[in-house]
């Protein structure tokens, strides 16, 4: 029975791929909220277009017969206002008004702003200081106050005014698309574009567009609601009194408000039914957009769970017993959904072991899924992640399927983790000793806890541990804040300690340290240890066994001396001959003695 689990949490990344449209509109086709929003909207808008049908007056007609006239009077469906004029046609005409707001105001605003963020996030410098400092600057002026000041320009128009709105509005649009280009820009499609000679143009309105336009479509709704807002806003306080709306409306009841209360009823409805069908609707795009539909989760779930029981029909059973082992994985499985909205699968039924007390080298060049699989053990894969296994566990426990809050509870007793990037891993903004005193007083009071911490950064072989303790993390080095890091790794006494590049950021001397510390705190605390690295140096000095991985697969697993002298798969072959000559793999003793011998 194969184990799954969804996004475990939120996504990191600054940029998702942009989902295949039909894809998109499958789930908005499954989403309540969508086809209410979307036929709220259709409806709203047959009515107006319906409107010469549907009514017998001009919205402008006045009737003294009618003043105040109750619902139905004379085929007035609505009634009539204090100045004798159809409620009915008047509240569909202002329909039409609201909806012109929308379209003038929401355009305008995504024009300049997606011409503009797209060009100064793209060339960047020059460019994108001059565009910034001008939609910094429209975007700090008040914007209904600038509408009223400039009424004598508009003579007050309703396209002028929503004209003048656009365009206090595109710096969100503006600085909206601005950001999520210069996160794509460096991306390594952009490079192969311009390599294959495709102009600048043709890289804006294709690769670069196709990925915000999704977030452009869900401002833009929001937006609208803004336009309709800011328009009936002015009707009410009497620009374009003479143009039917829902401000006028509203503004003309509440003149009438004690003697006919009925009158502010229609058109404030109507206004809530108009926003909020936009908001709703921009909800469930961005819900598409970011594939959170839970259909759209147990389908990507369940074309991996068929790919994995196929496959281990067809293949032979390993024999290999998970009660043998502190962490077994068998048959992982990771995958990311495609801009076609089919799955990208990263890592391919992956299998490893770590015993108790065993330390267990995870190896492979760049982009063989070895972090992709220590994070899915540890739970920290991107939202967008679907991971299947056949089994991931720990002591026995089930590791798949957690709850955020069961994983928070195992890691620290039964997980650790210690990053590449030591710099990068403390928090600026907080001392050394406070970040280290923050994962002990899950146990122990605060007093207790900064004690502990003194005695673990004198044990990881920090010199002045008091000195440390009150140091931010950019008055160390990086070799102190790898210790540091190393030090709330083993705060807890974990039972398994994933390792990923430990001393990948460090220099040659730094590193040996590292690696002593390493060995001598796995042996004594007995911890097992997975160690994720591409250096079989490391290897070599560290490692109990090896499991070699090549594009998301386990090409290889044996122990050190094994791999070294007799490696089966010409892809540890390669990886060993990249860094040893044949010479070394004969006489070098590391290589050729057993376990102990190669440490």
């Amino acid at each position: 029975m194969s184990q799954q689990l969804g996004p475990p949490g939120p996504d990191p990344t600054a940029v998702a791929p942009a989902p295949h449209k039909g894809r998109v509109t499958r789930v908005l086709l499954h989403n309540p909220m969508a086809i209410g929003s979307v036929a709220t909207l259709a409806a709203v808008t047959l009515l107006y277009l319906l409107a010469p049908v549907l009514t017998t007056h001009d919205p402008q007609f006045s009737s003294v017969q009618h003043i105040n006239a109750p619902i139905g009077t004379d085929g007035w469906l609505l009634g009539g206002d204090a100045q004798g004029r159809d409620m009915w046609s008047r509240l569909l005409a202002s329909i039409g008004v609201s909806l012109t707001a929308a379209l003038i105001g929401t355009g305008v605003s995504v024009v300049l702003g997606v011409a503009f963020g797209l060009v100064a996030g793209y060339v960047g410098r020059t460019v994108d200081s001059i565009a910034s400092w001008v939609f910094n600057l429209v975007l700090a002026l008040p914007t209904l106050l600038i509408l009223i000041v400039l009424l004598p320009v508009t003579h007050g128009s309703n396209q002028l005014t929503m004209v003048l709105l656009g365009v206090m509005l595109s710096p969100g649009i503006y600085r909206l698309v601005r950001n999520i280009v210069i996160g794509i820009r460096r991306e390594l499609y952009i490079d192969a574009a311009k390599v294959a000679g495709l102009s600048t143009w043709r890289i804006l309105t294709r690769h670069v567009f196709f990925v915000v336009r999704g977030p452009i479509v869900i401002q833009a709704a929001f937006l609208a609601t803004v336009c309709i807002n800011v328009q009936a806003g002015l009707a009410f306080l009497g620009v374009g009194a003479n143009t039917p709306s829902f401000g006028s409306m509203i503004s003309q009841a509440f003149t009438n408000l004690y003697g006919h209360p009925i009158q502010l009823v229609w058109p404030t409805l109507a206004l809530i039914a108009l926003t909020g069908a936009l908001i709703l609707f921009a909800n469930a795009y961005r819900d598409a957009l970011a594939g959170t539909t839970t259909a759209a989760r147990r389908r990507n779930r369940r074309a991996i769970a068929k790919a994995i029981e196929r496959a281990d029909k067809a293949a032979p059973a390993t024999g290999r017993q998970s009660g043998e082992a502190l962490l077994t994985v068998r048959d992982l499985a990771i995958a990311y959904p495609r801009t076609d909205g089919q799955l990208n699968e990263v890592v391919h039924k992956a299998s490893l072991t770590v015993g108790s007390g065993e330390v267990v080298g995870l190896v492979g060049e760049s982009g063989s899924g070895k972090t992709q699989t220590a994070f899915a053990v540890l739970g920290l894969l991107p939202h967008a992640a679907v991971v299947s296994a056949t089994e991931v566990s720990l002591d026995g426990e089930p590791l798949l399927g957690m709850t955020p809050a069961e994983l928070r509870t195992l890691r620290g007793p039964g997980l650790a983790y210690i990053p590449q990037e030591p710099m990068s891993n403390l928090d600026p903004s907080f001392t050394v000793g406070s970040q280290l005193v923050e994962v002990l007083r899950r146990t122990m009071p605060r007093e207790q806890a900064r004690q502990r911490a003194l005695e673990l950064l004198a044990r990881v072989g920090i010199p002045d541990p008091d000195r440390t303790f009150r140091a931010y993390p950019h008055q160390i080095s990086g070799g102190m804040a790898q210790r540091v890091l190393i030090a709330g790794a083993i705060a807890t006494r974990p039972k398994l300690l994933i390792a990923d590049e430990p001393t990948t950021a460090l220099d040659v001397t730094i590193q040996a340290e590292i690696l002593d510390l390493l060995r001598e705190l796995q042996r004594e605390l007995s911890m097992g240890v997975l160690l994720v690295t591409h250096n079989f140096g490391v290897v070599a000095d560290l490692c109990d066994r090896v499991v070699v991985m090549q594009d998301g697969r386990d090409v290889e697993t044996g122990e050190v001396g094994q791999i070294f002298n007799h490696p089966a798969h010409e892809y540890t072959k390669s990886l060993i001959g990249s860094i040893l000559d044949e010479e070394t793999l004969r006489t070098d003793p590391p290589a050729s003695k057993t376990k102990e011998g190669a440490r």
